[in-house]
């Protein structure tokens, strides 16, 4: 059926009900299946992700789809969680396989290996029980730690610049969500998907797979001001039951509480960011809370400080949440808490923490993202030498790494009355121009940049809490991620040897977790424009015979795509009444 047509069939009929009424008084806005196998590529160029606020005196659809979600608790355009009468019934994370697509480089070693959940023998060593083996002889899902794989195989086959970026968060119903808005329409019911930049782009070669996301152990207990764990919950532990979960997320048993946890037959872990950003970048398996650190309590050594040690590779992460929040910290830094935040930034930065007291880490060499403004007088979660001050990256810590005093970076922060954009741009060209390290310090109310919505603007409706407000000085005194993309990678590309950069799409993440689908889409389209920048950045400097772009989640929600068909007239940017005609 042609989804235009979908529209008038009669089980449609309570969505177009709720949209009718809360759509009646805005005017109209401004207006496949994807092979699972590599993908040579072409000369054609992705599109930039829309970044600009609509014409003024247009209605926002999108938003108001939300805005009548949240205020009826009714399922408009989907529902959150396993009950599908209400609109949300879950902000947690879930155990749904999640995409991974590559660029410059194919997963075949992947296909031609078998999946780790296929092989006992592989398999076996980095389970907890063997009463409960995850083996799977037809897995054709791979594993997170996968991702670490690839990236080491990309680096002994003679890649020089490793670009991973991770929308935390995104699986693969909020990229479909994603793009059914952009495109207006419903292209795809199955794989790699298209619409968004990082589903069609060709330039290269290319390939798309999903991966497994859950974690070893649940919980642990530690000392934070020790450093130690010690003790780990005995159960859950890490896996995927397609029996349970479904073989892919466009065939899941929707209902199932097993995606969530909560099926105590089968209880694999569901992970958290600190546990999944380990895998990705160290490669191994641990319990949830950890930064790098083993199950036995061993702190170690992910990719980008072995490649900074050995190899002489420039490190950068980027991300649009707190500097020192678990995915960019896992791309670094130590600690048995991905709430030790001060001790964490400490790490990326390179001064003494709790995890190198006295062999302090030697830092990365481009850091920017959020944070800016948090204050706190007292967090125990952070041990005994929290300082109060900015609970992510504390003031005095900032002062002592900045080239003014005598430190070995160049240090740019939110200022009152001046662009972030412009002030960033200048500082990564100076820092470019000098050899020099790069920190940039940005966001707003509560720890992140302001939320993109899905019409780019920035008016987040309400959800599962109170919509957020910007000022004008909010928008315009923080760049976007794009922005910060290119900033990074502005100083990275001086790198003689090469590098490795993380940008994490954190937002996506924080608007799933608030059920709020306006600023999911709004961010999957901020992390798609900074992939632009990556992809033309690659191209721009003829790049791609050294360059491997990897772009992923952490982990899944419990996004369900009830009327995907009011997204896509939302994307069309149709008022309620032209939706009702058709």
């Amino acid at each position: 059926m042609d989804p235009r047509q979908a529209i008038s069939d009669r089980r449609f009929g309570p969505a177009l009900g709720l949209l009718m009424a809360s759509l009646a008084s805005l005017v109209t806005l401004t207006a496949v299946a994807s092979a699972e196998q590599p993908t040579t590529g072409g000369t054609a160029k992705s599109q930039p992700a829309r970044s600009q606020p609509p014409a003024a005196g247009r209605g926002d659809m999108m938003r108001a789809l939300q805005q009548r979600a949240a205020e009826t608790q009714t399922p408009v355009y989907g529902h959150w969680g396993l009950d599908a009468t209400k609109y949300s019934s879950w902000n947690e994370h879930s155990n749904r396989l999640v995409p991974v697509y590559t660029f410059g480089l194919t997963l075949s070693d992947w296909r031609e290996r078998g999946s780790l959940y296929a092989d006992a023998q592989r398999l076996k060593p980095l389970e907890r029980s063997s009463t409960a083996s995850s083996i799977n002889p037809t897995a054709m899902y791979f594993d997170e730690t996968d991702v670490y794989q690839l990236q080491r195989a990309a680096i002994d086959a003679g890649y020089s610049n490793i670009i991973m970026l991770v929308f935390d968060g995104m699986d693969w119903q909020t990229a479909r969500a994603a793009a059914i808005y952009k495109t207006g329409r419903i292209d795809y019911e199955s794989g790699r998907g298209t619409g968004l930049a990082f589903q069609t782009d060709r330039r290269t070669l290319t390939d798309y797979g999903l991966i497994s996301t859950s974690s070893a152990a649940d919980e642990a207990t530690i000392d934070v001001d020790a450093q130690r764990v010690l003790s780990v919950s005995e159960q859950p532990s890490f896996g995927y039951d397609v029996r349970l979960g479904g073989r892919t997320p466009w065939n899941e048993r929707n209902g199932s509480g097993y995606l969530i946890g909560q099926d105590l037959s089968r209880p694999h872990t569901v992970t958290d960011s600190a546990a999944s950003g380990t895998s990705l970048c160290s490669g191994i398996k641990t319990y949830n809370g950890s930064i790098n650190v083993a199950l036995d309590g061993s702190q170690i050594v992910p990719l980008a400080r072995e490649l900074q040690r050995d190899q002489d590779f420039m490190i950068g992460v980027v991300t649009n949440v707190p500097v020192s929040h678990a995915t960019p910290a896992a791309a670094y830094a130590n600690n048995v808490s991905r709430k030790d935040y001060q001790d964490l930034a400490r790490d990326l930065i390179g001064l003494p923490s709790a995890a190198h007291r006295n062999d302090p880490l030697p830092g990365i060499d481009v850091l920017l993202g959020a944070g800016w403004g948090e204050h706190k007088d007292e967090d125990e979660l952070q041990g005994a030498n929290f300082a109060k001050g900015n609970r992510y990256l504390h003031e005095e810590d900032l002062r002592t790494v900045d080239l003014r005093n005598g430190g070995r970076y160049r240090v740019v922060e939110r200022t009152a009355g001046k662009s972030g954009r412009k002030s960033l741009h200048r500082a990564a060209q100076a820092a470019a121009d000098n050899q020099e390290r790069l920190l940039g310090f940005f966001g707003t109310r509560g720890g992140h940049l302001p939320y993109a919505t899905a019409d780019g603007g920035y008016d987040p409706a309400a959800d599962v809490g109170d919509a957020e407000i910007y000022s004008a000085a909010d928008i315009d005194e923080n760049p976007t991620l794009a922005e910060m993309t290119e900033a990074a990678l502005l100083v990275l590309e001086q790198s003689i040897d090469g590098f490795w950069l993380m940008i994490e799409v954190g937002d996506v993440d924080w608007a799933n977790h608030a059920n709020n689908l306006d600023n999911s889409i709004g961010a999957v389209l901020s992390g798609e424009a900074a992939f632009v920048k990556v992809m033309d950045w690659v191209d721009e400097n003829n790049a791609w015979d050294h360059t491997a772009v990897i772009v992923t989640a952490d982990h899944g929600h419990y996004l369900v795509l009830d009327h995907p068909e009011v997204i896509a007239a939302a994307g069309r940017s149709e008022t309620a009444k032209e939706l009702a005609e058709k």
